[in-house]
């Protein structure tokens, strides 16, 4: 089985004592070994379930939704172990674009030994079906790393922000997913590549605004000549 940062929270309850909340979460990493093999489908699950010692029927029952409730689970536990490994506080000292890329790299390293079961999920994600869940889940994603490091806006910059980030964490997975060069290499320099766009068009986007903000306004001008300030 492979492990990594995101095999989800631990906890001294035994499987067949949990909730069926917690349940689906304590069993998606084991289903997302399996679905290296056999894809995101009821086999997996069987034999995540087997692994942990519960009940095939219960465990079907924390995953109503079939595939995507699955793909769900082991996104959320991989949100809550960045969460875990990576609060504001441990990300305080870094600039904002440090954070994001130590945001994705978690990711991606949570990842790393189940590309496969990522490719299966993201092509079950594709179909037009899931599509909306599949977009709440990305966006579910980009919010919690945004909030880690920091951000705080509630204007039109707090869904800018989340929209881009989702975009290039989502880019960067299909890169990741064919990367063969040496600790992923080719990945880390694309990251890398697409958050210097992103810096840049962000400091490009507050000169316009400053700009826009500072520039002088002849209708403003003009209703100041025929209304007064008092």
């Amino acid at each position: 089985m492979a492990s990594s940062a995101a095999d989800g929270p631990t906890s001294p309850t035994s499987p067949n004592e949990m909730t069926l909340d917690e349940l689906r979460l304590h069993l998606a990493p084991a289903i997302a070994d399996a679905a290296v093999f056999d894809g995101w489908n009821d086999t997996a699950l069987e034999m995540a379930a087997q692994q942990a010692g519960v009940d095939g029927d219960v465990a079907r029952l924390a995953y109503k939704g079939g595939a995507m409730d699955m793909i769900g689970a082991w996104i959320e536990t991989i949100d809550e172990a960045m969460a875990a490994a990576l609060p504001p506080a441990a990300l305080a000292s870094m600039k904002i674009r440090e954070r994001i890329r130590s945001l994705v790299q978690f990711r991606l390293d949570a990842v790393a030994g189940r590309e496969e079961a990522l490719r299966r999920a993201m092509a079950v994600m594709a179909m037009p079906q899931n599509a909306a869940s599949a977009l709440r889940t990305g966006w579910h994603s980009a919010d919690v790393m945004w909030r880690l490091a920091g951000d705080t806006a509630t204007d039109y910059n707090h869904y800018t922000k989340r929209a881009i980030l989702a975009s290039i964490y989502g880019a960067t997975l299909a890169v990741f997913l064919d990367d063969e060069s040496e600790d992923k290499a080719e990945t880390r320099a694309f990251l890398e590549r697409r958050i210097d766009g992103v810096m840049r068009f962000e400091k490009t986007k507050a000169k316009w605004l400053n700009s826009e903000r500072d520039h002088f306004s002849v209708t403003r001008f003009l209703g100041r000549l025929r209304y007064p300030a008092r």
